[in-house]
């Protein structure tokens, strides 16, 4: 495997915000628009969706088992570790209801040896979720990011930049580039973000984080040479969110990218960020795949429910 000089992108210039549009880096919003589309079409929309007691598998060295909690989080299991990937159990985040539950109950996880945590936006780093965690061991972030984490319980805190790896007994993380922004508020823009690269027991598990598409995924691709690709599908329209987001049509182009095995989809279906119907990603990744003759290597999770690869 190559391996490139870590890099961190620099930070923009900051200025005051001119309008409500300028407290997001891709001006998506209007006032009037966005209460109406994320959050009074979320009050009126019946929670779904139920949290199961998993059962999880019993493992052959060498297995990697996966289950989806919703939205970016999951649990990823092998014989010896445990590892959570974005974990958020909120039902509420400020003002944006979660539409479908997460797929088991904090209570229902296994003792949690690492927790990778791509970015720093509430959904993806949700404080009050941290602190209930059965008492992660290490937690694995970007740059700029574990001031957030020094008090949520973690034993150990570890920053990479990108391309920068950390590796504690048998197992690897590599912290990868992506295309959307670290910032939790307005004025830190120092904050990191990124993809990560899991590698243990010969498995390697990639989780895009949050990204639109852009070229770099070929290099991911050749650099890490992933096997299962979890890649969010949701918050694609209109079409400025693609600034820093990605569609179905733009997740199978970044699979081919990658070269990967198996397509996991993620970031849909949870919490409503953006004006597609909530159901739409999964239905247009599977004519998407289809027509490229994927289907085979999809793999849509249902939420609580482990699935062994």
């Amino acid at each position: 495997m190559l391996k490139p000089i870590p890099y961190r992108p620099k930070a923009p210039r900051q200025r005051l915000p001119r309008s409500f549009k300028d407290l997001t880096p891709s001006k998506h919003f209007n006032p009037r628009t966005f209460f109406r589309e994320m959050v009074w079409k979320a009050l009126l929309t019946r929670r779904t969706g139920q949290q199961r007691q998993p059962v999880f598998p019993k493992l052959s060295q060498g297995q990697v088992a996966l289950t989806w909690i919703g939205h970016a989080s999951f649990l990823v299991q092998f014989t010896d570790l445990n590892v959570l990937i974005d974990p958020n159990f909120a039902n509420w985040l400020f003002l944006l209801k979660r539409i479908k539950r997460s797929g088991l109950k904090i209570e229902h996880l296994p003792r949690i040896d690492l927790v990778l945590l791509t970015h720093a936006h509430f959904d993806h780093f949700h404080k009050p979720t941290l602190r209930r965690l059965p008492h992660p061991k290490i937690g694995v972030m970007p740059w700029g990011v574990g001031d957030l984490a020094h008090d949520l319980g973690f034993g150990r805190v570890v920053e990479l930049e990108w391309w920068e790896s950390f590796s504690h007994g048998d197992w690897k993380v590599t912290l990868t580039p992506c295309k959307h922004w670290g910032a939790r508020v307005l004025r830190d823009n120092h904050r990191g973000y990124g993809g990560f690269l899991l590698e243990h027991q010969g498995r390697r598990i990639y989780h895009a984080g949050d990204s639109a598409y852009f070229d770099g995924f070929k290099q991911i691709g050749k650099n890490c040479e992933p096997e299962i690709a979890l890649l969010p599908i949701g918050a694609y329209h209109p079409e400025s969110f693609r600034h820093v987001h990605m569609g179905p049509d733009e997740a199978i182009k970044v699979f081919k990218d990658l070269r990967a095995q198996w397509l996991v989809p993620m970031h849909y279906g949870t919490f409503r960020l953006s004006f597609e119907d909530m159901d739409e990603p999964p239905r247009w990744l599977r004519q998407v795949a289809q027509q490229e003759g994927l289907s085979q290597k999809l793999r849509i999770l249902e939420e609580g429910l482990p699935q062994v690869f």
